[in-house]
């Protein structure tokens, strides 16, 4: 049988060494000059190629569809994944979260352990070569809700290919550089596909505020970020963020801005607040700060917060406390001093938006999943038409999980004989 992969990133390279490994005669057509291309940027260029984490852990951490996604997750799993790229010869380690990543920290690794295990299986890579169309005829039957069949790809240097089965693994609208310009959304679309509106997932997010752009390139380690949609808290984590010229962004922002997208248009107000001192309560560090107040006694308060805040903080939080920064820290009030308590257990952060959607790690959004069968990615509307990967309105929380849907939906995809 002749099969055809759309895209040569993580969905597409899987789903073509699952097609060939089967016996079928398989062909890459990848745009861009490698294979990859999406992959070696990812976890700042190490690849958090999975999550070790038990399925339910993993479920819970998909954003959108999970239920669709049960059956490729549980036919080609976060331990499948791990043992085919170390069988391969790949060398894992796993770290804080059950991130899994190679051990050599080098993406390009993961990449070739990849395009080795497509090549060895006998699939071919076609590079520098764009699918304009899908080709297909007219086809009925009572098991597809539309009336055509996919018998292959038009390309733009004019050439038509024919094949048994095609599979779309383009990826989103994220990174365009990479590769992932919503061709796949058009030529699903082209065919009768319905398409839920793209957004930006894992994203930075942007503040009104010029305070928080005052802090450009602060790196905060062990902050609880919260987020608050109405008042239903929907996201609070321990972990890092980072102050950008727009806003804030780093792994807790990523993962929150999930929720902000999936809450924005909904009328609700969302809010967003930082624990500066998660690990102590709000009267461990009422004497906390009493403590240091008392060592600085005859200090301005400008001078006593050295040991609390990184010292870009400080004239932020001073500000925010609205006490005067050259009063002495004996003069400041109780109430002065619990407030300023507050503001450390609770600082806000307005949110206007979020950065465009080039620049979100994932798509939110796609192949609509009702239209595509959960058991074969089999489109259930164009006869032996296949997605895989981001193109499908699928997407995950950071931490290796989105890898993983990829290599799942890619894998179940790629199991046509």
């Amino acid at each position: 049988m002749r099969v055809c992969v759309i895209g040569g990133g993580a969905a597409g390279m899987m789903a073509a060494y699952r097609a060939a490994s089967l016996g079928n005669s398989v062909v890459i057509y990848e745009k861009n000059e490698k294979l990859g291309k999406k992959i070696y940027i990812t976890g700042k260029g190490r690849c958090n190629v999975t999550n070790a984490s038990d399925m339910e852990t993993i479920f819970a951490n998909v954003n959108k569809n999970p239920k669709f996604l049960y059956s490729a997750l549980y036919s080609f799993d976060n331990e499948a994944v791990m043992k085919l790229l170390k069988d391969a010869g790949l060398k894992l380690k796993t770290e804080r979260g059950n991130r899994v990543f190679p051990e050599s920290d080098h993406s390009s690794d993961v990449i070739k352990t990849l395009e080795g295990l497509v090549r060895k299986a006998g699939a071919s890579v076609v590079f520098n070569t764009t699918v304009e169309h899908l080709l297909f005829e007219d086809y009925e039957s009572e098991d597809y809700k539309g009336d055509k069949k996919c018998t292959g790809v038009a390309l733009t240097n004019g050439k038509r290919e024919f094949f048994d089965k095609v599979i779309l693994a383009t990826g989103g609208l994220s990174y365009p550089t990479t590769g992932s310009t919503g061709d796949g959304y058009r030529m699903g679309e082209e065919l009768g596909h319905s398409i839920v509106k793209p957004e930006p997932s894992l994203i930075p997010l942007v503040s009104k505020e010029e305070w928080v752009k005052s802090l450009q390139g602060l790196s905060l380690k062990n902050v609880k970020l919260t987020m608050t949609v109405g008042k239903k808290t929907v996201y609070s984590e321990l972990g890092e963020m980072l102050f950008t010229h727009f806003g804030i962004s780093g792994p807790l922002v990523l993962s929150a801005s999930s929720y902000y997208v999936a809450n924005k248009d909904k009328g609700k107000e969302i809010n967003v607040s930082i624990d500066l001192k998660p690990a102590l309560s709000f009267d461990e560090l009422d004497k906390r700060v009493l403590r240091d107040f008392e060592e600085n006694i005859n200090r301005n308060f400008n001078n006593a917060l050295d040991n609390l805040l990184p010292k870009k903080m400080i004239p932020v939080i001073i500000e925010k406390s609205g006490i005067d920064e050259h009063i002495k820290v004996n003069e400041i009030s109780r109430e002065q001093r619990q407030n300023l308590v507050s503001i450390l257990k609770n600082l806000p952060v307005e949110i206007s938006g979020t950065r465009p959607i080039d620049e979100a790690i994932i798509t939110r959004g796609g192949i609509n999943v009702k239209e595509i069968n959960p058991s074969t990615m089999e489109s259930k509307i164009v006869k032996d038409l296949y997605f895989a990967g981001e193109v499908i309105d699928i997407d995950a929380m950071t931490g290796g999980y989105n890898l993983q849907l990829a290599w799942s939906t890619g894998h179940l995809a790629g199991n046509v004989e």
